[in-house]
């Protein structure tokens, strides 16, 4: 007789108590903040679905929208993480017409994000209950500003 499946069910059933009694990270925290970059990491849009409690016909109309803003942001963040190399690359050789033109890119990107972001807004506004439409912008917010916070952690400033 095979013991192995029943030493995986013996040791799941075992380590069960004490994840139960492990508390969830408090909002925040640094562990919770970790948390929450691994599952943008794993699977940004079961996060984002599993905050967005969507009623099935919500779902229908949400995810076109949500797939359509995601390709659109896809490319603006490309734009901002070439400028960033573009940054980082040129450093010790960096002069004002660089770091004018750098700029210049990562600015355009950024007021282009803004204006996907309304736009998108817009769209679900129309599609969804104006609740959950904000509930994405908050989602995709924190998101976005953990993203940033990352890659500002990495890029040393202007000499």
């Amino acid at each position: 007789m095979n013991t192995a499946p029943a030493l995986l069910l013996l040791a799941a059933l075992a380590a069960t108590p004490v994840a139960a009694q492990t508390p969830p990270p408090q909002r925040g925290s640094p562990a919770a903040i970790d948390a929450v970059r691994q599952a943008v990491r794993d699977d940004k849009r079961a996060l984002v679905g599993k905050n967005m409690q969507l009623s099935e016909a919500e779902a229908k109309k949400f995810w076109p929208v949500y797939d359509e803003y995601q390709k659109e942001l896809e490319k603006i963040q490309q734009r901002q993480n070439r400028a960033v190399l573009d940054y980082v690359n040129q450093e010790s050789s960096m002069n004002d017409s660089n770091a004018s033109r750098i700029a210049g890119e990562l600015l355009g990107a950024d007021a282009d994000e803004r204006k996907l972001v309304d736009k998108t807004y817009k769209r679900l506004r129309s599609a969804i209950p104006v609740r959950k439409a904000v509930r994405f912008l908050q989602i995709e917010n924190k998101i976005r500003t953990l993203q940033r916070y990352d890659t500002a952690t990495q890029v040393p400033l202007v000499r």
